[in-house]
């Protein structure tokens, strides 16, 4: 069902509300824990830890709450590759972006404020230098293996397991702390905490992300070529109204 020319069709309310308040919490998520571990430790790897540890858990229950609503993407790289796999219509996917930007920066803000610190502040952490930009062009390129590969393996189910768990590794393995994530990238900007990047680094971080995001995408389309009947009718995500053919998510 169409709506008013000119305005967002009715059907996709419900997908992009919940990818709006899914980023957001998802922000929130990230720097929030990140503040907390800051606050609550001077060890920089106990900090760590424990922002992976929240990110890890949290994650996996935001994935459960919007998958069947929107897919729970939260990261447009996830939402670039559905579409390009056809499991998400282009339109669809180019609406789902900037809400996603728009819900990461608003969580920021949001987790800035439940620890009373300036509402907005712009990060000052550099962290654009050749193995962080390696490292997530890395991070990036796995979390397309890992969502797709279950989808395309009639293994859907067991995605918001595998999306936390991967998500919790790739902090402790990737030198960047695996960002992977156009969207939380942008939103990271607006706290000059923990977790925070400074904008100068951002757009170097998010090239580095959509060559993963690619290179995942490639690596799909050769170990992973065509669904069968029963694995595209198993991996299909009840929505009534993005049509997401993959169920997936990202910080």
């Amino acid at each position: 069902m169409s709506g008013v020319k000119g305005r967002v069709p009715f059907p996709l309310v419900r997908p992009l509300l919940a990818e709006g308040l899914g980023s957001a919490l998802l922000a929130a998520l990230v720097v929030g824990s990140g503040i907390a571990a800051q606050q609550l430790s001077d060890d920089v790897g106990l900090q760590l830890l424990e922002n992976a540890a929240a990110t890890a858990a949290g994650l996996f229950a935001i994935i459960l709450m919007f998958g069947p609503v929107s897919g729970a993407h939260f990261n447009p790289v996830v939402s670039l590759a559905d579409a390009a796999f056809g499991g998400l219509p282009w339109r669809t996917a180019a609406a789902y972006v900037p809400v996603q930007i728009v819900g990461c920066v608003a969580g920021a803000v949001l987790a800035n404020a439940m620890f009373a610190q300036p509402a907005v502040s712009v990060s000052g952490t550099e962290r654009a230098t050749g193995p962080h930009l390696l490292a997530e062009v890395v991070a990036t390129a796995g979390l397309v293996l890992v969502i797709f590969s279950l989808a395309r393996s009639g293994r859907a189910a067991t995605a918001p397991a595998a999306v936390a768990a991967y998500i919790g590794a790739a902090y402790w393995f990737t030198s960047s702390t695996s960002f992977a994530n156009p969207a939380i990238t942008v939103g990271r900007m607006f706290s000059d905490t923990f977790a925070g990047i400074a904008p100068s680094s951002a757009p170097a971080f998010i090239a580095a992300q959509l060559v993963g995001g690619a290179v995942g995408v490639a690596l799909i389309a050769v170990l992973y070529p065509r669904l069968t009947p029963a694995q595209a009718a198993d991996a299909v995500v009840p929505s009534d109204a993005a049509g997401t053919a993959e169920p997936s998510a990202r910080r």
